[in-house]
């Protein structure tokens, strides 16, 4: 199974950074036996790793060479492979920059890395066929994309919508490689204008396709504004009894790049 991080935003909202967004500090982990800093991105990472993803993929612009610096070879048991997105120009393009990696009858996980979020197997808990999304509940559902449901069906996702009629927002979402590549034919078809998955998904639904949504989340963070960092690491336990923060560590491994030079 194939996780796939997009990861060559430019990351404006939180410039200026000395070092790309996705490896911001954000939290810790325990390493021989010593507590260390790890990026933010770490976290979509291991979520992948929980939810059954035996290798990554990292989307990322030509000047982000830091980010395979960080990593490496891989996380943990999971090799990572990296693909070159040329400008900014979405999620969609982002992803679809991976689909030549991705057999047809293969699994395929997406995340953020620049989000944090619980319970961390989350994304074990979406079903193994189809499209589906991992559902979050936010105060503001206008600043991401809301998913409306019919049941457990999706009926609609408002992408930042001042309307948002759902509080319920996607956070990570699981398909198969044969969905993937039926989205970049919609999408070549649309004249790539779709910038976000959400405007796409909606024509693959108005189509006939059916995705569902699972509302399994408890609770969701975006660290790309210094608003968010700052709940990111209050979320992490960084106030809170050693206890509860020693549980939200990252646990599963470390990059097998070498970190310790790419996080200040």
């Amino acid at each position: 199974m194939w996780g796939i991080v997009p990861a060559a935003g430019r990351g404006s909202r939180i410039q200026p950074l000395a070092f790309s967004k996705e490896l911001l500090p954000v939290g810790s982990r325990l390493r021989d036996g010593a507590e260390r800093p790890c990026a933010v991105s770490e976290y979509i990472v291991e979520r992948m790793i929980r939810g059954g993803a035996d290798k990554i993929c990292f989307v990322i612009a030509p000047g982000k060479s830091d980010i395979v610096e960080y990593y490496g070879s891989g996380y943990g048991p999971a090799p990572i492979a990296y693909v070159v997105q040329p400008r900014p120009e979405g999620l969609c393009d982002a992803l679809f920059r991976a689909l030549p990696l991705i057999a047809p009858d293969e699994p395929v996980l997406v995340g953020l890395p620049d989000t944090v979020w619980f319970p961390d197997d989350g994304l074990a808990l979406l079903p193994a066929d189809g499209l589906s999304f991992l559902l979050f509940p936010v105060e503001r559902p206008e600043l991401f994309d809301a998913v409306v449901l019919d049941g457990d069906a999706v009926r609609e996702i408002q992408v930042k919508r001042r309307d948002a009629t759902s509080s319920w927002v996607w956070g990570a979402f699981k398909l198969t490689g044969r969905i993937l590549a039926e989205l970049h034919v919609l999408w070549q078809a649309r004249q790539c204008r779709d910038e976000y998955i959400g405007t796409l998904v909606n024509a693959w639904l108005a189509a006939g396709g059916r995705a569902v949504g699972v509302r399994a989340g408890s609770a969701y963070v975006d660290t790309g504004t210094l608003h968010g960092y700052r709940a990111a690491m209050a979320l992490l336990g960084a106030e809170a009894p050693d206890g509860e923060a020693a549980e939200r560590r990252l646990s599963l491994g470390h990059p097998r790049g070498d970190g310790a030079r790419a996080i200040p």
